[in-house]
């Protein structure tokens, strides 16, 4: 298992690495982006695991909910800067 689990789709407040890899969870969507290195030892496999487990946390929620066919996003809203 992850050293650090999300919950998919489920907040939009959860973050987390592994390696240079980043994983963002939205209530929509959970972006994957950056890159990681899997070596050939056990500092590899030990990231390959935890790679694994999140993305069968993913597959598990998607598996298990009735999708539509695309998910529509929503602009994103200009707000005034409040530092201003």
């Amino acid at each position: 298992m992850p050293k650090k689990i999300i919950s998919p789709f489920k907040n939009e407040s959860e973050c987390l690495q592994i390696g240079s890899l980043t994983v963002e969870n939205r209530v929509d969507r959970v972006s994957i982006f950056g890159s990681i290195d899997i070596t050939r030892d056990k500092l590899g496999l030990a990231a390959a695991r935890e790679l694994k487990s999140i993305l069968d946390l993913i597959l598990t929620e998607l598996e298990s909910a009735e999708l539509p066919d695309k998910v529509t996003q929503k602009p994103a809203k200009t707000v005034k800067n409040p530092f201003e």
